[in-house]
């Protein structure tokens, strides 16, 4: 299937495109231009933030089958996915069917009455209602049937297993090769994903194992991580990542800018699908702050094509080409346990296999060399 090959360029849009002025533009084509790049990267998946009709930042839905205004319409969506299409790149879409903006429009029966984790601007759907399933339905097939590869569905965790498992059956006869993840945070993800059915999870776990073990010099943390990652991966193909559009980038969360080697090399060596952030792949610096606005350092605006990006980013675009290289070379890895076979505090040896292939690499925080024993 497709999405063993697939690794994730993540764009958020809205920010990509400078598109939080709230002015209408055409601003979906502008992605066209970084299609080549993603291709340059080594991804093949441009996995897009909210990008449906919302209030301000996209996760307050107020239209599932309105392209957002700020971004355009209908046909700047079609011409994005044609575009992707003609390159062999898949799109991913980002479902927001835990909660809805104000202005949402829904029968008052649709909705719990609730606010969703204390935003007053957020309300939450009321999942045992088949109008909503319905409703879900009907707007993944619609996107679906306009050349969209799967969903990130947001805030998974909030939903109750059995809605996914409803909504998901009539739409996977609809469009059997699609992907769909959800965005899981805490909990057990293996029992999650049998019981809703998704395809896979955001492996939020390792991502926090990969810099708190990192900047404490405790690979324990990590070795205990990867070893509880791979009843995920038993159960699905999870979405694996360093950094996302809710998180302080990676390079900014690291104390020791060396590491990010080292997380990278974590990130392509284990089972699961890996997505990058935009502007990771250069380095890019964002602190997310818990405030009003607090999330705006990591969701940047790009400029209009990748000619005018600071060529300080570079070497981390190619150390991430030469990993995702490693990656293509072996595509196995999607689905490959992973062991720890040496381990100190500072000093890791992992190594992935499917049964048949094998591929080990080693992690050395100090500056002093470190024998690994085959």
């Amino acid at each position: 299937m497709w999405i063993d090959h697939a690794i994730w360029w993540h764009v958020y849009p809205l920010g990509f495109t400078g598109a939080l002025d709230k002015q209408p533009r055409h601003r979906l084509p502008h992605l066209i231009d970084w299609l080549d790049y993603l291709l340059e990267l080594g991804a093949n998946g441009l996995q897009l933030g909210p990008i449906f009709a919302s209030e301000s930042h996209g996760y307050d839905t107020v239209d599932h089958f309105r392209v957002d205004p700020r971004l355009g319409d209908d046909a700047d969506f079609d011409k994005l996915v044609g575009a992707a299409r003609e390159r062999g790149i898949h799109v991913l879409l980002d479902g927001v069917f835990n909660h809805v903006g104000r202005g949402f429009g829904a029968p008052p029966q649709w909705l719990k009455g609730t606010a969703f984790e204390g935003h007053g601007s957020l309300l939450e759907l009321d999942h045992s209602r088949p109008e909503v399933a319905d409703h879900v339905t009907r707007v993944m097939n619609h996107w679906l049937d306009r050349g969209a590869s799967g969903w990130r569905l947001d805030a998974a965790y909030a939903v109750p297993p059995r809605f996914w498992r409803d909504v998901l059956a009539p739409v996977r006869k609809a469009h059997p090769e699609a992907w769909f993840v959800g965005e899981v945070i805490h909990g057990d993800y293996a029992a999650y994903l049998r019981e809703s059915t998704l395809d896979g999870i955001t492996q939020y776990e390792i991502w926090k194992a990969i810099w708190s073990s990192l900047n404490d010099r405790n690979l324990w943390e990590l070795a205990w991580a990867i070893k509880r990652h791979q009843d995920v991966v038993a159960a699905g193909t999870p979405m694996t990542f360093v950094g996302n559009h809710d998180v302080t980038r990676i390079a900014s969360k690291l104390d020791d800018e060396r590491h990010l080697a080292h997380a990278l090399v974590v990130l392509f060596m284990i089972g699961g699908v890996p997505s990058i952030y935009y502007g990771d792949e250069q380095a890019f610096r964002g602190i997310k702050e818990e405030r009003a606005g607090g999330d705006d350092a990591i969701r940047p605006v790009f400029p209009a094509n990748p000619s005018l990006l600071s060529p300080l980013g570079r070497p981390i675009f190619e150390l991430h080409q030469r990993l995702i290289g490693i990656r293509r070379r072996h595509p196995w890895l999607v689905r490959a346990r992973t062991e720890v076979t040496e381990l100190t505090n500072t000093s890791m040896t992992l190594t992935s296999t499917d049964g048949t292939n094998r591929l080990t690499a080693s992690l050395n925080l100090d500056d002093d060399t470190w024998a690994v024993h085959e």
